[in-house]
């Protein structure tokens, strides 16, 4: 290529890229200006390879502590990853097997457990309940055989693989797992196998003794207040559904590695980005540590995390080659990390650009949508009428489930406004879709009634 045409190439390289920082920089920003987030690290790769790495706004308040690109974050749920990859390299090894019952390797385990499989652990459709902090004290410090002893005393929600219900308690599980078939602590098995053979020199589990360089402080918005993160007993911030430290860069180190086969076969990875078949045949779509999808055409392998202050994302467009990695310093109710990682690949690639927000239609029930602002009223205040749900809805609003609401909202603020964007109609089900502004956010709940106006289903979507 002649010199004249190649500095041309490189001009308009160079020009194209300045035009992508800007507009990333616009997405960024103004997702964290209207959500009041602290801080927030980004990484964009293509093909494996950095092409921006940035920080935003402040690792710690107090101290008015830059973001930069080495600041470290917590995971979050974004360890799940982690956790399947090395189960995977064990189920190489042979020395485990996707299909082996957990009792052969937790053999006091309740007759409720016989049926539970590591492949139904690693999908999220084992039965096991989510713990919350109503099964687990989260300032106590519990030792491996104390959160499996109290994890199998704990009811199933379901037949093993009937349903798809998110249970931290699974990978929790796998990590106890992984211990006994290596006589390792999961933790250091992942420094062994996965972060030192790539350079990951930052990424290791949780520890708020240690002096940790470039560390972020975790922050929560309390009625609009800016909050220091809650205290987690050391013990609960070390278990394998996601707790770990890591930057933007040992992340773009991870996705190079999950090109190759350095860690694990290609044909593992397939198995891990393949949506979980249910016992009725049905699938969902989710694999192993990863949640699966499809925007307008571009295949989409993701994963989000929140935990103590932190909110993290990562978003892998596989055949496009695109890799986009938010970090956040503000709790799940507010930090958008999955809204920033995907309003920035759609810079990198329009095509995957969301639709506009879909338009009000005409309600004409206003008393169901009276029964939907009774509903949220009613949570906001940590109450619930039971009267008003089926059976099977009341299960989700234990008073557990309840108090966890009634923080949810009294975040969000007052409501603002209440739009109803579909109606739909199913086998007598009919399920309503709801804009509903709050004051300090916005939100789409689905509310399901049955042909008695009885509530079956309630949630963000």
């Amino acid at each position: 290529m002649p010199a004249r045409r190649l500095r041309w190439s490189v001009l308009l390289l160079w020009i194209a890229s300045w035009a992508h920082a800007d507009e990333v920089d616009r997405v960024v920003q103004g997702i964290m200006q209207q959500y009041k987030m602290p801080g927030a690290a980004l990484a964009v790769m293509r093909e494996g390879k950095i092409v921006r790495a940035q920080g935003y706004g402040l690792a710690n308040v107090e101290l008015n502590v830059a973001v930069k690109p080495e600041t470290i974050f917590q995971s979050g749920s974004m360890g799940k990853q982690f956790t399947a990859t090395a189960i995977m390299m064990l189920v190489e090894e042979g020395k485990i097997g996707l299909e082996d019952k957990i009792t052969k390797y937790f053999p006091e385990s309740p007759a409720s457990w016989n049926n539970i499989t590591i492949r139904r652990l690693l999908t999220h459709t084992s039965g096991i309940k989510d713990y919350t902090e109503k099964d687990v004290n989260f300032r106590l410090d519990y030792s491996e055989a104390d959160l499996l002893k109290l994890f199998q005393g704990l009811p199933l929600d379901f037949p093993p693989g009937d349903k798809w219900n998110y249970s931290n308690t699974g990978y929790v599980v796998l990590g106890i797992l992984i211990h006994k078939i290596t006589g390792e602590f999961y933790g250091d098995f992942l420094q062994e196998r996965i972060f030192r053979p790539l350079g990951m020199t930052t990424t290791r589990n949780i520890s708020e003794a240690d002096i940790v360089p470039n560390r972020a402080a975790g922050y929560r918005l309390v009625k609009g207040q800016l909050k220091n993160q809650e205290y987690v007993s050391p013990s609960l911030n070390t278990t394998a559904d996601g707790s770990l430290y890591f930057t933007v860069l040992d992340l773009a180190k991870w996705d190079a590695a999950l090109y190759t086969e350095k860690l694990i076969k290609q044909s593992s990875l397939e198995k891990m980005w393949t949506p979980v078949k249910l016992n009725d045949g049905k699938t969902y779509n989710y694999g192993f540590g990863w949640s699966l999808g499809n925007i307008n055409g571009h295949k989409l392998v993701e994963h989000g995390g929140a935990w103590q202050g932190f909110t993290t994302h990562i978003s892998r467009y596989v055949d496009d080659k695109l890799t986009v990695v938010v970090l956040t310093n503000l709790d799940s109710a507010h930090s958008h990390a999955e809204d920033i990682a995907h309003d920035v690949a759609a810079v990198y690639l329009p095509a995957v650009k969301l639709p506009a927000p879909p338009k009000a239609i005409e309600d004409k029930e206003p008393a169901v949508t009276q029964k939907f602002r009774a509903l949220i009223d009613g949570l906001a205040q940590g109450t619930v009428d039971q009267s008003t749900l089926t059976l099977e809805a009341a299960k989700k609003f234990m008073p557990d489930d309840v108090k966890g609401y009634h923080d949810y909202f009294d975040d969000l603020g007052a409501v603002k406004s209440v739009e109803l964007i579909e109606r739909k109609e199913d086998g007598g089900v009919r399920t309503y879709r709801y804009r509903v502004g709050f004051e300090r956010d916005k939100h789409v709940l689905v509310l399901g009634l049955d042909h008695s106006d009885k509530i079956t289903v309630f949630y963000f979507e």
